[in-house]
This record gives structure tokens, C-alpha cells and sequence, in this order.
């Protein structure tokens, strides 16, 4: 079934299971936030990951610790670690639907990006896609509700060094090992937030380390399956579906802390969904017919 789907849809598949992952994080993240701080979340997400990551590449360690890009994976991995660090100690403040909604003006940010840095063309449909569903996040958000407050810093911060994260996983690509980029992340991660946790160590109980383990599986999953959707398709044709996440986050919102969607919030999600599967229809069903049409004018 996987071998026989195109390299676009590849490549969408994975974008929107490592959605899911990382909005499953999130919720993880503010349950053991409520129970002990945002420091042991986001301690626990990269110590884990870099426990789990040095287990499962342990035969290969020297060759999957070797990197053509040394400079690039350390500035991605700051980025990404100023993500999740802005998105975790945000959601002290907001709710887990409103945290995403503000955050989803990345996708805008990445195509944007990855015109300007990676010469990936800017076609109408992906300007439309994303400017569609900019505008069911916008019905989401509905600004001058409320949502705009001090706190939205955090998402908005956690936006811009998601979006550096991930035109510079999309730039390295397939031109290094996924796992090195992935040990990478952890490894800077790990080191700083064990410092910063090591002066802040609050003993969690329990039910607070199961939580935290599940965090680490859960990102670890999550960052691999996002390396290898960047590797198999473009930035900007990727990007619209980042704004799944918002319907994964209204969902666990719903589920695990009682944060139920008003009609706004449908009404936005139910453009969103469009807007991606506008997008999803034209890179995946309607570009190869055009490029069939242009074979068959060469003949």
C-alpha cells in the first residue's frame, strides 16, 4: 500500500502523522506542566529522546554521529529547541487549541522561507491554500477576543523557530541520515535543559514520570516522522497541513482538560480541512495530469 502512493503523498501522510504526534506531545506536556513545571516537561522531552534515539543506533553510533552539516544541525537544533520551549511554558497561560491556532502562522512563515531561502517556486495554489487556511485560524483566534493577551508571545515565538526548524531540516534533507539529525536535536536539547532542570529539579511522582515518558516516545516519533516528510517533499507544498494540528489540539482539548470548542472554532477547523485537502488534491492529483498533458504535446 505505502510503495504505491506517489512521493507527494509520501511525504503529506507523514506531515499529518507527525501533527498528530507532536499535538499529543503537547498535551502531555501541559499535564505534567499542571503536576510539576514546564522545565520538567521539556527536561523530560529531551533527555528521553536522547536516551531512546542512543538505544535504538547504539551498533551504528560513530557513523550516524558524523555530520557534513556541524554548523546547520546545531543552529536547527536550538531552533527546535526554542520551539518546543516557547509552546511549553505558553501553555502555563493559554489553552492547548488557542497555543496552536496563534501558532499557525508558521505555515505562512515556511513558504515564505523556503521561496526566499530554498528557491522552492511559490505557485497560486500554495498561496491560496495557505491564505485559506490562515483565515480559518484567524476565525479561530478572532482577534480582539481575548486570545491576543501578553502570553501570545509564546506561540508566536515558538512560530517563527519552528518555521527556521523546519526550512533547515528541509535544507539538509536527504543529504544527511535522518537518525544524525535526530541525535543532533536530542543531544543539544538534552545538554541544556539538564542544566537548566538540574537548578530547578522538582521530584516528579509516579504518575508525573509516567507522563514524562510517554512525552519522550511520543516527540521522538514525532521529530522522525517530521525529518522524513521534509526529506521527501517540499516546505512549502508541506506547510498547509501544519494547520492539522489545530483540529488534533481542539480534540485533545476536549478529552483531557475539558476545553470544548465553541462554533467559531468548528466553523475555522472546517476551512482549515478544506483548505488542505485543496492542496493535497492539486500537488498530488491534478500536477501529474498536467505533466501527462505536456508529454503528449511533445509527441
Amino acid at each position: 500500500m505505502w510503495a504505491r502512493l506517489t512521493p507527494q503523498n509520501r511525504a503529506i501522510l507523514l506531515m499529518i502523522s507527525a501533527i498528530f504526534l507532536f499535538t499529543l506531545m503537547d498535551a502531555t506536556a501541559k499535564a505534567i506542566s499542571v503536576r510539576s513545571s514546564p522545565i520538567m516537561a521539556l527536561w523530560a522531552r529531551y533527555s528521553g529522546q536522547m536516551l531512546l534515539v542512543l538505544i535504538l543506533v547504539a551498533p551504528r553510533l560513530r557513523s550516524v554521529a558524523r555530520t557534513n552539516f556541524p554548523g546547520l544541525q546545531f543552529l536547527r537544533s536550538i531552533f527546535l529547541l526554542g520551539a518546543t520551549a516557547s509552546f511549553f511554558v505558553g501553555l502555563s497561560y493559554l489553552g492547548l487549541a488557542e497555543m496552536t491556532a496563534i501558532m499557525d502562522v508558521n505555515p505562512v512563515l515556511i513558504t515564505l522561507g523556503a521561496a526566499i531561502f530554498l528557491k522552492e517556486k511559490l505557485g497560486p495554489r500554495r498561496i491560496l491554500g495557505i491564505l485559506a487556511a490562515l483565515i480559518g485560524a484567524m476565525i479561530v483566534i478572532r482577534p480582539g477576543s481575548g486570545v491576543f493577551n501578553w502570553a501570545a508571545v509564546f506561540p508566536l515565538c515558538a512560530a517563527v523557530c519552528y518555521s527556521a526548524y523546519a526550512l533547515a531540516t528541509r535544507f539538509v534533507g536527504n543529504r544527511e541520515d535522518p537518525w544524525t539529525s535526530l541525535l543532533y536535536a536530542a543531544m543539544v536539547g538534552s545538554i541544556v535543559m539538564t542544566a537548566i532542570a538540574a537548578m530547578n529539579w522538582q521530584t516528579p511522582d509516579t504518575g508525573t514520570i509516567a507522563l514524562m515518558l510517554a512525552l519522550a516516545g511520543i516527540g521522538t516519533a514525532g521529530q522522525l516522522l517530521l525529518i522524513r516528510a521534509f526529506t521527501a517533499g517540499e516546505a512549502a507544498m508541506l506547510a498547509p497541513f501544519a494547520y492539522a494540528g489545530l483540529i488534533f489540539a481542539t480534540l485533545w482539548g476536549v478529552i483531557f482538560f475539558d476545553e470544548f470548542p465553541d462554533v467559531w472554532t468548528i466553523v475555522g477547523a472546517v476551512v482549515i480541512v478544506a483548505a488542505g485537502l485543496y492542496v493535497w488534491y492539486r500537488e498530488t492529483q491534478a500536477a501529474p495530469q498536467v505533466a501527462e498533458l505536456k508529454t503528449k504535446d511533445t509527441r
